[in-house]
């Protein structure tokens, strides 16, 4: 039974930077500044509440219609979302800026989720689930997905497939340890090319050369890597398979993660 819409006294809760944040329970307009954790929000069946989003928050389509856009992951219209007097902001510790969240959290209850890996992803459906009001749909929605990454056969380290995953060009820049890309291109039975170095490096085509790697992954986002990039890297790794993979399936934390293993299935 899903929580009722009723106003309450407000929840003392603790985000994944383990911050207390006192939250009107459940929440009734909310102001979401991560894509992936505003289509989890619809996903969950709470779009009605969602009053403010980004420009960045494409999924699912009638996001940007239906609520205020409030500028960019870290570069907040403060007066927009003064006026949407929200009494929840969702965000998150990489994908928006300290500045920005400090002065929202000077005015309003500010969750903030950090995520790494695929477990701290579950947590965050699990408890933006919770404190939104829909605890169960959120339960059900992890365990789906946990589920479906347990199905992925587990290769073995001598069997994982080397691959570079990148990001951005000019400078080119790659998913390396520490980061939720990371996590999900071991479950998906590839070894980082770049695990020697840490978040998300620049790096020259003689190291990436020098790595040879075997696969090189052209991110569809943030870069909008596409067919007409694949021969400059075949350039410099005449070996390695190059291929555009989609984005949203590496790197959204949220609901899109039900696809996933799917994708990383056919991927492999």
């Amino acid at each position: 039974m899903e929580l009722p819409n009723i106003p309450s006294l407000p929840l003392s809760i603790t985000d994944q930077m383990g911050r207390r944040v006192a939250v009107p329970f459940p929440p009734q307009r909310i102001v979401s500044l991560v894509p992936s954790q505003t289509e989890l929000l619809f996903d969950l069946g709470l779009g009605e509440k969602v009053v403010g989003v980004t420009k960045f928050c494409i999924h699912p389509a009638e996001a940007r219609t239906k609520a205020t856009v409030i500028g960019g992951t870290k570069n907040f219209d403060f007066e927009k979302i003064a006026a949407l007097k929200p009494d929840l902001i969702i965000g998150n510790k990489e994908e928006n800026y300290q500045a920005g969240i400090e002065q929202l959290a000077a005015d309003y209850p500010v969750w903030l989720s950090d995520i790494s890996n695929l477990s701290e992803a579950l947590d965050m459906i699990r408890r933006v689930g919770f404190i939104a009001g829909a605890r169960e749909k959120a339960a059900a929605l992890a365990a789906e997905i946990e589920v479906s990454f347990a199905a992925l056969k587990a290769p073995t380290a001598d069997a994982l497939v080397s691959a570079a995953y990148f990001i951005w060009r000019k400078p080119y820049m790659v998913a390396a340890t520490g980061t939720f890309i990371d996590d999900l291109l071991l479950r998906a039975g590839f070894r980082n090319a770049f695990a020697g170095q840490t978040r998300y490096p620049e790096i020259s085509a003689e190291q990436l050369a020098a790595a040879a790697p075997q696969r090189i992954m052209l991110s569809s986002e943030p870069y909008p890597f596409g067919e007409k990039h694949v021969a400059e890297f075949q350039a410099i790794c005449p070996a390695a398979k190059i291929e555009i993979v989609d984005g949203e399936l590496f790197s959204w934390y949220g609901s899109r993660l039900r696809k996933s293993a799917a994708y990383f299935s056919h991927l492999h």
